[in-house]
């Protein structure tokens, strides 16, 4: 499929989001970036149609201008909101950059990648989201994944394109771990989906619907590794310094849903000034698992509540 543009181009990484560090925690908050001239294309109706015949409940009212709550067991659409329109969606996208590290063949979660400073740069250039890593620190792929999913870390993120990325250049190993994102997505029948960047923060072309990453959700979490790590509020991790000592890292979970919703066990935020607030969530109740999205929502708190709606009425179908 030919990428084309959504609608409005959102950033990647999240503005006003707590991030933790060695000791510290901040916030840093991303750039905006054009809106690009022509709409995506959308399928909502076979979507509407699905929530139509099993309609028996009175279908919540969100803030958020696109939504989707499926039945992860079934696959089946409980609520759908212009669940197939095309949006940019902040730092959800690592949903995605995960996916394909854990699917990565020889995969050693406890191999240790040198942190470089290409990677504090384009923080600091980026205006992003970060883990806080420390040139010349050596983590392992696992805490690199602590990072990029629970403070939304752009250079954890960076690190982890460059390292599973293939060339022999930094730039052809990043852009050969993007065509990989895209390679998955297509395989997982994400028609509306398209990659651009390994964090979200695209360059026109880094779109989805709360359809396909509800199911990039369902995906990443059939890996025990992604499960644990998006289930978690907060970690302190152990990491090695350029000297061979040892310094800790602080990093606290950005989904607030962890702890306002019962039974909530991921998955990623995203937001940014034209992505506004998004969501991707899963929770669990008398054995039925729910996973669903909400794009465009106004704050990060009518995401949260957006979320919480779209919960209460799929475990009341």
């Amino acid at each position: 499929m030919k990428a084309r543009p959504p609608q409005r181009l959102r950033h990647g990484c999240a503005v006003a989001l707590t991030s933790g560090a060695v000791l510290v925690s901040g916030t840093l908050a991303t750039t905006a970036q054009a809106a690009p001239t022509r709409a995506m294309p959308t399928r909502t109706a076979p979507v509407k149609a699905a929530v139509a015949r099993t309609a028996t409940v009175k279908a919540p009212s969100i803030v958020a201008k696109g939504g989707y709550v499926m039945n992860d067991a079934a696959g089946r659409a409980l609520f759908a909101k212009a669940a197939d329109t095309a949006r940019s969606t902040g730092s959800t996208t690592k949903i995605m950059t995960a996916r394909v590290v854990l699917a990565s063949k020889n995969l050693d979660l406890n191999a240790k990648v040198t942190v470089q400073k290409a990677y504090s740069d384009y923080i600091v250039a980026k205006n992003a989201s970060s883990a806080h890593l420390i040139v010349g620190d050596k983590v392992t792929v696992r805490q690199l994944l602590y990072g990029m999913l629970l403070p939304s870390g752009c250079d954890a993120a960076y690190a982890l394109a460059d390292t599973f990325g293939s060339g022999t250049t930094r730039a052809a190993r990043v852009a050969s771990f993007i065509a990989k994102m895209n390679a998955t997505a297509k395989s997982l029948g994400l028609r509306d989906t398209h990659f651009d960047s390994f964090d979200g923060i695209g360059n026109g072309a880094n779109y989805s619907t709360p359809h396909d990453l509800s199911v990039l959700a369902a995906s990443a979490m059939r890996y025990s590794t992604f499960r644990s790590i998006v289930d978690t509020k907060s970690t302190r991790q152990t990491v090695t310094t350029e000297s061979g000592g040892y310094r800790y890292m602080d990093w606290s979970n950005t989904d607030n849903l962890l702890t306002a919703y019962p039974g909530t066990i991921g998955v990623k935020t995203g937001s940014g000034p034209e992505a506004g607030y998004c969501l991707v969530f899963a929770a669990v109740r008398n054995g039925k698992t729910l996973i669903g999205s909400v794009l465009d929502s106004t704050t990060e708190a009518t995401r949260t509540t957006d979320a919480e709606k779209l919960l209460n009425y799929g475990f009341s179908r």
